[in-house]
C-alpha cells in the first residue's frame, strides 16, 4: 500500500483530496495531512517518517510549494504538485516533481499519477539495492576507495585523486586533480570521517589536505603549497601534529 503525505494550506482542499485518494483505490492511504507547511517539513525531515509520496500545494501564502521543495531536506520520494492554475506544470516539473494534478483533481489523471509514483518507487528499491552491494563489496575490497555520494549517484575516488577539501558551512567542495570540483552537502567534519587519517588531514577549520600533495610549508607565513600551487593556510592549533605528520 501507497502511504501518501498532502500539504494544502486550504482545508477544504486538503479534505477533497484526502477523501479521493482513499476512495479512489485501496492501495493508498494518507498517513498525514498538513496545512502548515512549515509543520510538514518537520515531519518530512525526521527520519522516522518515511512516505511513498507527497501530495503538495502551490498556491499558499506562507511558502509557496517550489520554496518548500527548496528547503525539504528529505526527498527520497516522489512530489505531485496539485494546483488550480495550469501555468505551473512546467516549473514543477523542473523542480523535482514527477507530475502535477490539476484541481479539481480527475479520476483518470490521478490513475496516472500513481502509476508514475510507482514506477518510481519500485526504480528507487532498485537502486538502493545495488548501492547496497557496491558499497559492501567496496567495504571488503583490499584497495577500497573513498565513496562519494552526490546527485543521486556514488562516485568512487582514490586518494590522490583528491588534492584537498574546502568548507563552506554545510557545504564542502572536494578539488580533483583533473580540475574538477564535487560539491558535498556535508559539513567538513562529516567528510573528514569518510577519508582515510593515514592520507588526509584537516589543516584549518575550512580545509583538509592531501598530504601526498604538499610542495612547500611557508613556516613564516603559516601555509603549505599544494602541487596544483594552491595556497592553503594553516591554524595555529594544527601546526604542530601537522610538523609530525611531515
Amino acid at each position: 500500500m501507497l502511504e501518501a503525505v498532502i500539504v494544502d494550506d486550504e482545508i477544504k482542499a486538503l479534505q477533497s483530496l484526502t477523501w479521493e485518494l482513499t476512495n479512489f483505490s485501496d492501495e493508498i492511504k494518507v498517513v498525514a495531512s498538513f496545512t502548515n507547511p512549515s509543520e510538514a517539513l518537520a515531519y518530512l525531515d525526521d527520519s522516522k517518517n518515511t512516505p511513498d509520496c507527497l501530495f503538495l500545494d502551490i498556491e499558499m501564502p506562507t511558502m509557496d510549494g517550489f520554496q518548500f521543495i527548496q528547503k525539504l531536506k528529505n526527498k527520497n520520494f516522489p512530489i505531485v504538485i496539485t494546483t488550480a492554475y495550469n501555468q505551473y506544470a512546467i516549473k514543477a516539473l523542473k523542480n523535482e516533481a514527477i507530475d502535477y494534478l490539476l484541481k479539481p483533481i480527475d479520476s483518470d489523471d490521478l490513475e496516472d499519477t500513481l502509476i508514475k509514483v510507482r514506477k518510481f518507487n519500485s526504480k528507487t528499491y532498485t537502486a538502493e539495492k545495488l548501492e547496497k552491494i557496491l558499497l559492501n563489496f567496496h567495504s571488503n575490497s583490499v584497495q577500497k576507495k573513498i565513496i562519494i555520494n552526490t546527485d543521486g549517484k556514488l562516485v568512487f575516488l582514490e586518494s590522490n585523486e583528491i588534492i584537498y577539501i574546502e568548507s563552506d558551512g554545510n557545504y564542502s567542495t572536494l578539488f580533483l586533480i583533473d580540475n574538477q570540483k564535487i560539491v558535498l552537502t556535508k559539513k567538513l567534519k562529516e567528510v573528514n570521517e569518510m577519508l582515510p587519517s593515514k592520507t588526509f588531514f584537516r589543516i584549518h577549520n575550512s580545509y583538509i589536505i592531501n598530504l601526498n600533495k604538499v610542495k612547500e610549508f611557508l613556516k613564516t607565513d603559516g601555509y603549505v603549497i599544494l602541487e596544483s600551487n594552491h595556497k592553503i593556510p594553516v591554524s595555529r592549533q594544527k601546526k604542530s601534529d601537522f610538523l609530525d605528520l611531515i
